[in-house]
C-alpha cells in the first residue's frame, strides 16, 4: 500500500515540475484545473492518478471571475447555482477516476489455482479497496452539492450551457444515480475476495 501511494506522489511531482508539462498560462482557478482533466481511451495508472491530481486541485482552488466561467452567468443566482453544480460534477468525476483506478488492480473472481500468487492478488485488491472506499467520501460530497443546487429557489433555473451537470443533479435527486449503492456492492465483493485469498493454504493448489 505504501508503494502504491509513493507512486502516486511521484507521478504528481512529475507533472508539477517536469519542463515538458509547463503551461503557457498560469493554472490558478478551478476552471483551469478542470480543463487539464482528460480521459484516455485506455488509461494506465499514471494517467488516472494525473486526472485525480488535477481534479483535487480544482476542488481546492478558487473560482474564476464569472465573466470567464464555463457557462453564461447573468446574475448572482446563476453564479451561485453554477458553483454548486461545478463542485458536484468535480466530485462525481473523482468517483469515476477512483473507480477506474480500482478496476486496474481488481480481480473479479477467485479461483483455487490462483493460490500460488495470492499475496500479489491481495496486495492489488487492497489498492482496489482503498480506491472504492475513497469513492464513498466523494459521493457524500457530490450529494451535498447536488442538494444545494436542488433547493426550491433554483427550481425554475436551468443552466442550459451545462445541461449534463443539471442532468446529474436531477439523477442524484431522484435516486437514479447512486454511487453509494454501486461502491458498497463492489467493496463487499473485494473484501470477500481478499478473505478468500487469505484463507488459502499450501494445500489449496
Amino acid at each position: 500500500m505504501k508503494r502504491f501511494f509513493a507512486l502516486f506522489f511521484f507521478t504528481v511531482s512529475f507533472f508539477i515540475f517536469s519542463p515538458q508539462k509547463t503551461s503557457a498560462y498560469m493554472v490558478k482557478y478551478k476552471e483551469d484545473y478542470y480543463k487539464l482533466f482528460h480521459v484516455h481511451y485506455q488509461q494506465y495508472p499514471d494517467d488516472v492518478m494525473e486526472n485525480i491530481y488535477w481534479l483535487e486541485q480544482a476542488v481546492k482552488a478558487d473560482f474564476c471571475n464569472p465573466l470567464y466561467a464555463n457557462v453564461k452567468i447573468d446574475d448572482e443566482k446563476d453564479w451561485e447555482k453554477y458553483r454548486y453544480l461545478f463542485m458536484m460534477h468535480i466530485n462525481l468525476k473523482l468517483i469515476e477516476q477512483h473507480m477506474r483506478l480500482g478496476r486496474i488492480y481488481d480481480k473479479k473472481t477467485v479461483k483455487f489455482y490462483d493460490a500460488p500468487w495470492k499475496d500479489i492478488y491481495i496486495e492489488n485488491l487492497q489498492k482496489t479497496l482503498s480506491c472504492y472506499q475513497a469513492g464513498l467520501y466523494y459521493w457524500q460530497e457530490a450529494k451535498l452539492w447536488a442538494e444545494k443546487a436542488n433547493v426550491k429557489r433554483f427550481q425554475f433555473l436551468t443552466l442550459k450551457d451545462i445541461q449534463n451537470w443539471e442532468d446529474e443533479r436531477e439523477r442524484i435527486g431522484n435516486g437514479k444515480l447512486n454511487y453509494e449503492k454501486i461502491l458498497n456492492r463492489e467493496i463487499a465483493r473485494v473484501q470477500k475476495n481478499i478473505s478468500d485469498f487469505e484463507s488459502m493454504t499450501d494445500k489449496t493448489y
